[in-house]
């Protein structure tokens, strides 16, 4: 239970009605959940406007509301708050409400197009093993210590954030690391968290159904960096193009890293394996379970990150050469057939061509690489064409099948994908259905091939006109490899 009054902290509202001294004993934004004594926040989602559900939360028994319009009705027993922006009211109060969780930990925040949930996941990973306990948050899972949950987006809503990262503090961590997607910069989802530190991947096409163009998805990103606090870090990927850009006037302090240029943290890759890589990371010689040149960049990230903690750099570098891949990032399965299947999340085209580029250049050519992928469907579909040509160019059979449908036709899907290809790439086929076409593959293999299975990583399901099927590519391959040998 909290007084409304210390709710409103952080928040200047236009007109208050009512008392600010009510005991508030829930905080809701989900009018379904209002009960009585609960507060209320009307937001403006892209869908629904909450404002409408204020007549039934306050039949509820809400104590208060905070909204942007007041209803024409005002209760007399219900205190209204009417603010500019309720989704920004929402975050300072969830804040508040969960005893302002961001500032008793530190918290890291890691955006980019790829490499997000791969970075994220090691260093939470690392900070384990380096004897502290800590939170996650990512597009695979969300967890506190050791206790996972379940992840239903990339970033949580307000309140979910504040309550896990108020659960982190409560089971004893003093780090979280999570992802930052550039939907929660728009909807300003980090909004009024305390970061201890930034950090910045790459940024190529994608979410274009979201932002529309380029310039507005690279200063969602930007939105992120700016909010910093000059106690804070910022570590940028300084080999891509708007690595400096994300962090021109910012407040925190800046450190870069790269594979190619001078840099605060610079990474040499010595030898590529599928089993993995040797790196040279500040001077250091790193073996590491882990391959391409991506996966460098990621564990530079890693690096730099636990550095601008204060890690010892010694021991950093000890610890990461214990570290796993992440589920569905190029996850290796290995054929008693003499073939090896990668099970990888690449769903924009410059992740597929970092991982088919990968393989290339650790195969040669002693095998051929065969691919399968498709496309998200209620998505950007700009892409889909690039994403087959990419595929055509750098693999020696290509596939083309149903990712996640959602509410579109695959066959469209595929259509347009095919719209990429060359008249003459005669080494492409399609088969619409992802499980034939993933035993199709691995039927196809030789010894010494490569299978990779791109798209969907980590996920086991297939969304298909809205619902979700139970399907999993890591359980499919290996269903392949065990019926074929």
């Amino acid at each position: 239970m909290k007084i409304l009054d210390t709710l409103l902290y952080n928040i200047k509202p236009h007109r208050i009605v009512g008392s600010t001294q009510v005991e508030i004993h829930d905080l809701v934004c989900d009018s379904r959940a209002a009960g009585k004594g609960a507060l209320f926040v009307a937001v403006k989602g892209v869908a629904v406007d909450a404002h409408k559900f204020i007549p039934a939360v306050v039949d509820a028994g809400a104590a208060a509301v905070v909204c942007e319009q007041l209803p024409e009705q005002l209760n007399p027993n219900v205190t209204y708050v009417q603010v500019d922006n309720s989704t920004v009211a929402l975050a300072h109060i969830a804040g508040e409400w969960y005893n302002q969780p961001s500032r008793h930990l530190r918290l890291v925040g890691i955006t980019g197009t790829n490499g997000k949930t791969t970075t994220a996941t090691l260093l939470y990973e690392l900070t384990r093993r380096l004897g502290y306990k800590c939170g996650l948050l990512s597009t695979v899972k969300n967890i506190i210590d050791t206790t996972v949950i379940p992840a239903v987006q990339t970033t949580p809503d307000h309140l979910t954030l504040n309550r896990l990262l108020h659960e982190m503090v409560e089971a004893g961590c003093e780090y979280a690391f999570m992802e930052v997607s550039s939907h929660a910069c728009v909807q300003r989802r980090i909004e009024g968290l305390t970061f201890a530190g930034a950090v910045f991947s790459n940024l190529t096409r994608d979410h274009m159904d979201f932002h529309k163009t380029v310039d507005n998805y690279i200063a969602a990103k930007k939105s992120f960096f700016d909010g910093l606090d000059s106690h804070a870090f910022a570590l940028v990927n300084i080999d891509d193009k708007v690595g400096n850009v994300m962090v021109q006037n910012c407040n925190a302090t800046v450190r870069s890293y790269s594979l190619r240029s001078m840099a605060d943290f610079k990474c040499r890759v010595i030898e590529e394996r599928l089993d993995g890589t040797s790196l040279n990371i500040n001077g250091k010689d790193i073996e590491v379970m882990f391959t391409g040149r991506f996966n460098a960049y990621n564990l530079l990230a890693v690096y730099g990150t636990a550095v601008m903690l204060g890690f010892d750099p010694d021991e950093v570098a000890v610890k990461m050469s214990t570290l796993t891949a992440v589920d569905g990032r190029f996850q290796a399965i290995h054929s008693p057939k003499g073939f090896t299947a990668i099970v990888d999340y690449a769903h924009t085209p410059d992740a597929l061509v970092n991982v088919l580029d990968t393989i290339r250049d650790v195969i040669g050519s002693r095998g051929h690489i065969i691919t399968v992928c498709g496309c998200g469907g209620n998505r950007d579909a700009g892409k889909r064409p690039i994403m087959a040509r990419e595929a055509a160019r750098r693999s020696d059979r290509v596939i083309l099948t149903s990712d996640n449908p959602r509410n579109e036709d695959p066959e469209e899907i595929l259509r347009q994908m095919e719209a990429g290809l060359d008249p003459d790439d005669n080494h492409v086929v399609k088969i619409t259905d992802r499980r034939s076409a993933i035993v199709t593959a691995c039927l196809m293999a030789q010894p010494g091939d490569v299978v990779l299975v791109a798209g969907k990583g980590h996920e086991d399901y297939q969304e298909i006109n809205g619902v979700k099927h139970h399907f999993d590519d890591r359980e499919e391959v290996a269903k392949a490899i065990l019926a074929n040998g």
